[in-house]
């Protein structure tokens, strides 16, 4: 990673910042980008640094806490606390990750209105001047938002957790974000040194595409009162003599054509049927399921037999040191009041239940992480919630099988603790499982 110091930083935990990401070093071996240290875009607030990464964009934003700390609570919709003891500061702030979601909001309204290259803009809380453990919400962390005390290890797992973008960004888009940001592109060096790939050797420039010719149409002339003379066209070697031409019977026409629209329809039917089983010729997965009175319409689904590598968090470490057999997710799509919700489920197998149970015990702990839905991925549906942000939670357990189930209004806020979410994300673990 290259860093480029461009102001003076807003807070003291700055330095720690600065130090965390200097120890990547140069180049792409650990993680690659650009970091803008104490850069302030044009609209927008400074902010300790912005980490333009080939995956995403991390908008760091420094608070300097009154004392160190060995347990910090810091929930993104009400008052932290340090040790137990609520925060008390001298500017009055009892929760500053408003102002940190603020500055970040801007970050990104900026770069959208400069049409820069859609790269997912997520927010670090940088907490000082030390902190032994940060507790977070599970809701909170999918939103995409991380509180941390800045170290290379903290932070470089908060870029590979959040930067996940399906597409690198190409080294003259990232150059795009930075000018977006208001920074000279010509101060931050060579964007390919740094893990940028080159847009002309990217995937979607080498794809090689085929041109299917034109026919040229046949000049068409009536058809002669009485077929003309049987006798053979001359051979042109090494061609064998074609056919004589001869005019075409209507009824025999039209019964080639009906015989022709019923193959389609026979075939829509076999492809019809088809797709509702899974890519591996599993069982097909019900389209819609009621689940106590409630209609439920699958929108997606997948299956991956790495755990690990779709979840996030202290989860993620937890899988990866205890691997799953298989993990398949889905999501979902339903009303109540008369409100759109989106769900996302997800069943995780294990190999015996004891294993099973200690994942459920995992899973539900509060700040642990979580596995990330399809919307979370980018598979978003037409009809699905922009994200799982404060969704309602909720686990259930059956021998070596654990369900997680999320639910929140498909438009507006939600809540963790809204009544009818939390009643639907219930309902959901009876949904069929996904395969």
């Amino acid at each position: 990673m290259r860093l480029v110091r461009l102001g003076e930083p807003p807070s003291e935990v700055s330095a720690d910042i600065r130090a965390a990401l200097a120890t990547w070093g140069g180049g792409n071996a650990v993680q690659g980008g650009l970091g803008l240290l104490g850069v302030q875009p044009p609209d927008c607030p400074p902010v300790d640094a912005i980490v333009v990464l080939p995956r995403g964009v991390l908008v760091v934003v420094g608070v300097d806490l009154p004392d160190p700390a060995v347990r910090l609570e810091a929930p993104l919709d009400d008052r932290w606390a340090i040790d137990g003891w609520p925060l008390t500061r001298q500017d009055g702030v009892v929760n500053p990750a408003a102002e940190a979601l603020q500055a970040s909001a801007a970050v990104a309204a900026r770069l959208q209105a400069m049409r820069a290259e859609p790269l997912p803009v997520s927010t670090v809380i940088a907490v000082g001047p030390y902190v032994a453990q940060v507790m977070q919400p599970s809701a909170d962390l999918h939103r995409g938002v991380r509180v941390l005390h800045p170290s290379s290890t903290t932070l470089l797992a908060a870029a590979r957790e959040l930067a996940t973008c399906d597409r690198p960004c190409p080294a003259d888009a990232a150059l795009q974000v930075v000018a977006a940001l208001g920074v000279d592109p010509a101060t931050v060096g060579d964007p390919l040194a740094e893990g940028f790939p080159d847009a002309a050797a990217s995937p979607l420039a080498t794809a090689s595409t085929m041109l299917i010719p034109r026919v040229p149409a046949k000049p068409t002339a009536p058809y002669p009162t009485a077929p003309p003379a049987s006798h053979p066209v001359p051979p042109v070697p090494p061609t064998p003599p074609a056919p004589p031409a001869r005019r075409g019977n209507p009824r025999r026409l039209a019964f080639l054509a009906v015989a022709v629209i019923a193959l389609l329809l026979l075939a829509g039917v076999v492809v019809a049927v088809s797709s509702a089983h899974g890519a591996d010729g599993s069982a097909p997965v019900p389209v819609r399921a009621v689940v106590g009175g409630t209609t439920f319409t699958r929108q997606d689904l997948a299956r991956d037999p790495d755990c690990a590598a779709h979840a996030y968090g202290d989860l993620r470490v937890w899988l990866g040191q205890h691997p799953c057999t298989e993990m398949r997710r889905a999501l979902y799509g339903t009303t109540a009041a008369n409100r759109s919700v989106s769900v996302a489920v997800s069943v995780v197998d294990f190999a015996d239940a004891g294993t099973a149970q200690a994942f459920q015990q995992a899973a539900d702990a509060t700040g642990a992480g979580g596995i990330s839905d399809l919307v979370r991925e980018g598979r978003r549906p037409r009809d699905a919630a922009a994200s799982f942000d404060n969704a309602a939670y909720a686990s259930e357990r059956e021998a070596t099988e654990v369900r997680l189930a999320l639910a929140v209004w498909t438009e507006g806020g939600s809540r963790p603790d809204d009544a009818t979410l939390r009643q639907l994300a219930t309902q959901a673990l009876q949904l069929p499982a996904p395969s």
